[in-house]
């Protein structure tokens, strides 16, 4: 089957389009997470998600459902168990830990096809039809009306929470939100790139943006982009070379982060 007939696929189409929607939440979410030094946290996130997806298999449910449910579980318990940030590192490393183990628990108990496994770890594009793109659609919309609403708020905590506690900003209710926010925005990725790799769409992109500007429009505008060049880019380069999606997408994103780290090296030099 040539290129062109692999894009007239529905389930083709149904990944680029899953994917450009992925690109917008996580570039708009990314530099907020890079800001608030959360990387690490939305990996022990994606464990979660990854074992409710599992989990999902294992019972015959929908695995878009199973990984979101995950993925909100894991948020709230950072959430409400770091209430302290010297605790931070440690609850996620703990709250990761059991979210691999259930993972896999139920990967051991899980009977059905071993491509169903892979792709939950690794990505896989077939995964997406109409019902899991109607899920990320709308979950994507909650996101994004959500975080309007909370922007301001959120960010002038996140680039100076004591003064924000002091002006009376809810900061640990903020943080709660966005931890779910970051959860839903993780599951939904984990269906693309995998629970092993969600930092290639979470992360990267938006650690490159905030290499080459400090203001926070252009970094999440930029970040938009280059989660959109990189998982975009990465469905077509893995249907061209028939090889899974998520090798592609990290390698873009990791080639972007490098080529803006360069850039802001030599606009610091230049200052």
């Amino acid at each position: 089957m040539t290129f062109g007939q692999l894009l007239g696929l529905d389930f083709v189409q149904y990944a680029l389009i899953a994917g450009a929607v992925l690109g917008l939440v996580a570039g708009i979410l990314g530099p907020l997470v890079v800001t608030r030094k959360m990387a690490f946290a939305v990996h022990g996130t994606s464990e979660l998600a990854f074992a409710g997806g599992m989990a999902a298999l294992l019972f015959g449910i929908s695995v878009g459902y199973g990984s979101l449910l995950g993925a909100i579980v894991a948020a709230l318990l950072l959430g409400l168990l770091s209430q302290r940030d010297t605790d931070r590192d440690s609850v996620i490393g703990a709250v990761l830990a059991f979210g691999l183990g259930l993972g896999v628990l139920c990967l051991a108990l899980y009977k059905g096809r071993a491509g169903n496994k892979l792709g939950l770890l690794t990505g896989q594009i077939i995964g997406v039809d109409s019902t899991n793109l109607w899920l990320l659609a709308g979950s994507s919309v909650v996101v994004l009306i959500a975080l309007a609403f909370i922007y301001r708020p959120l960010h002038f905590a996140s680039v100076d929470p004591d003064v924000a506690v002091a002006r009376g900003v809810p900061v640990r209710a903020l943080s709660i939100v966005f931890a779910v926010l970051v959860g839903i925005a993780t599951a939904l990725s984990v269906q693309i790139v995998g629970a092993l790799l969600v930092l290639a769409l979470m992360i990267t992109p938006a650690a490159a943006a905030c290499r080459v500007t400090a203001s926070p429009l252009r970094a999440t505008v930029s970040a938009v982009v280059f989660a959109e060049v990189a998982v975009v880019g990465g469905i077509l380069l893995s249907l061209a070379f028939q090889l899974p999606v998520s090798p592609f997408v990290t390698t873009i994103s990791f080639v972007i982060y490098l080529v803006c780290r360069g850039i802001g090296h030599r606009q610091v030099r230049s200052t």
